[in-house]
């Protein structure tokens, strides 16, 4: 073939630019098709953004993975689970878990509590106060006029000991110093994380005190069964084995009733897609700004899933099994765009949910509600499994 200059470089020039505004993009980030490219298997981030020193102590990142090719990430900081990979119905590796790539995602998010290990106490307690045996004791506001999720400085913002157990199981110990965010007695924690061979990931909670205290340990996972940067979950699915449910005052701390469910937006006694009644004209959807409620669950003997979700365009299903005698649905109701998680995607309004399996918020100043306080030899255990499969 024979080609002028003047043609040849009508060929070569376009190709050059483009080339060029190829490489100008920000290194690791990949252009928005690349980002909304559906056939691509989600990969676990990279581990460097999980070793540093914080509080003098060395962070890791710890994977697990099972016979069926399912992988988990988590890390020490925080005790968060990171990311959770598992086939959608087409086989692709749909990551379902809101993280980010580094612990600086976390330290910038720490009011969303992505992932994390929650304590001292889950939830809200109200204006961060409460008595035990007659001695008052007060607490951190971090969500005023209340404190939530252990406080300044709950269970998601410390280093915990980390110790692989294997290739599926990761367990993490933490010791809490008497008085630490206001709460009494030298609590010794250990958390276990373990990914099972029937696609589930299995916490198991276990804490002992020196003193009297309270504790409600639980995990705060957004979850998404479409993928992270998918869009909504408002289309999931949702089905819940709770016949009450505890309505809350205007800064979402419980009245002190256990209401039924029935002829409400809270009724999720058969599969309801969640956006479905997210918006209707009810006091304490008001108060919520959605669902941000605890559940009076029926049965919670570890055995019969409480709580089954399953994603629109995935076919992902989440069954929830937990001892708990209650769970917190919580629909992203706060969530505004303000963080780049996994995959440059936002965490954009009602991108995520969570279920939050615990004790009742505001037990200790609620004495109707299941107790959770802790004696001196006494253990607490709880045992909580969010299993995945693909809805046939």
């Amino acid at each position: 073939m024979n080609l002028s200059f003047k043609n040849l470089s009508a060929i070569l020039l376009p190709a050059i630019v483009m080339s060029l505004s190829a490489c100008s993009q920000p290194a690791g980030k990949t252009s928005s098709a690349t980002m909304t490219d559906s056939t691509q298997n989600a990969t676990l981030p990279p581990a460097a953004g999980f070793e540093q020193t914080i509080d003098g102590k060395q962070t890791h990142f710890y994977t697990l993975k099972n016979k069926n090719g399912v992988q988990a990430a988590v890390t020490n900081y925080g005790g968060h689970l990171i990311s959770v990979l598992v086939p959608d119905k087409s086989g692709k590796l749909t990551d379902v878990v809101i993280g980010f790539d580094a612990i600086a995602g976390y330290k910038k998010a720490l009011s969303s509590f992505f992932g994390a290990t929650i304590g001292r106490y889950g939830n809200r307690i109200a204006k961060g106060h409460f008595v035990l045996d007659g001695k008052p004791y007060d607490l951190f506001i971090n969500n005023k006029p209340n404190s939530l999720h252990g406080g300044k400085k709950g269970f998601n913002d410390v280093v915990w000991d980390g110790k692989q157990v294997n290739g599926q199981t990761v367990e993490l110990t933490y010791l809490s110093p008497d008085m630490e965010e206001g709460y009494p007695g030298n609590l010794t924690c250990k958390v276990t994380y373990e990914l099972t061979d029937d696609n589930a990931i299995k916490i198991s909670y276990e804490a002992t005190t020196d003193k009297k205290t309270v504790v409600n340990l639980t995990n705060h996972s957004y979850f998404n069964l479409n993928g992270i940067g998918s869009g909504t979950i408002l289309n999931h699915t949702l089905q819940l084995s709770a016949a009450n449910y505890t309505p809350v005052d205007t800064t979402l701390i419980p009245t002190g009733k256990i209401e039924a469910v029935a002829g409400t937006p809270f009724d999720f006694s058969k599969p309801t897609t969640i956006g479905s009644r997210i918006n209707d004209k009810n006091d304490q959807i008001a108060n919520g700004h959605g669902y941000d409620h605890n559940f009076v669950l029926d049965k919670h003997d570890i055995t019969t899933p409480i709580a089954t979700v399953t994603g629109d365009k995935s076919g992902i299903k989440l069954q929830v099994f937990t001892d708990e005698p209650g769970i917190q649905f919580y629909s992203g109701n706060f969530m505004a765009g303000a963080n780049t998680i996994i995959g440059w995607a936002k965490d954009d309004h009602r991108t995520g949910f969570c279920l939050e399996t615990q004790h009742y918020p505001d037990s200790p100043n609620q004495p109707q509600f299941p107790t959770t306080e802790l004696k001196p030899g006494e253990t607490y255990k709880t045992v909580t499994i969010y299993q995945f499969s693909v809805q046939k």
